[in-house]
């Protein structure tokens, strides 16, 4: 025992008492601000479905905010920088917003007056279709007319199965706004693709 007790003070005799041993750096990590449910605070940049709007300081899940919000430009952290400009930024987006609001009931206007959008599909002498006819469909008919409705505007309950049909399709443009079409879904006749 006398062995290693006298073994310890000469280890400590080989270390030179003038040097400090290096200390740890603090890591530099970029905190997320915390909201008052323990999730993130971000500053939406787009509207976003069952999110918020465009402007609005919102708390999501950490990870919703880290990999997907902030990496793809959805949202950006709100920094003293982003929090002071973010009156200005809400000026700019309600005007953009009534402009947008504008356009859609100027749509919606020229979707009332239109007469039944007719689809021309391949069905079997029955009258039923070989596919069917589904938002995807409608809106590109109505991009054919230079109607910008998207796919996911037209709120069609189930897809259209039958050839000579006439269907009420209803459509949301967004904002509240909202309008009925008229689907006129005919066979094609036999040869014709």
């Amino acid at each position: 025992m006398a062995k290693t007790a006298t073994k310890k003070p000469e280890a400590k005799a080989d270390k030179p008492a003038g040097k400090k041993l290096p200390t740890k750096k603090p890591k530099h990590t970029h905190h997320l601000q915390k909201g008052k449910h323990g999730g993130t605070m971000v500053v939406l940049v787009n509207d976003l479905l069952h999110v918020g709007k465009q402007g609005d300081l919102v708390e999501v899940k950490p990870g919703y905010a880290r990999n997907y919000l902030i990496p793809y430009g959805l949202a950006v952290l709100p920094s003293a920088e982003n929090l002071r400009t973010l009156d200005q930024y809400k000026i700019k987006v309600q005007k953009a917003r009534e402009a947008r609001v504008a356009d859609l009931k100027v749509l919606a206007e020229q979707l009332s007056r239109l007469p039944a959008v007719t689809i021309e599909a391949n069905a079997t002498e029955d009258g039923h279709l070989y596919g069917s006819i589904g938002p995807i469909e409608i809106s590109k008919t109505l991009k054919g007319k230079n109607l910008l409705v998207e796919g996911d505007m037209v709120k069609l309950e189930h897809p259209i199965k039958e050839a000579n049909t006439l269907t009420e399709v209803p459509l949301s443009l967004g904002y509240g706004i909202e309008t009925k079409i008229q689907v006129l879904v005919v066979a094609l006749a036999p040869g014709k693709k």
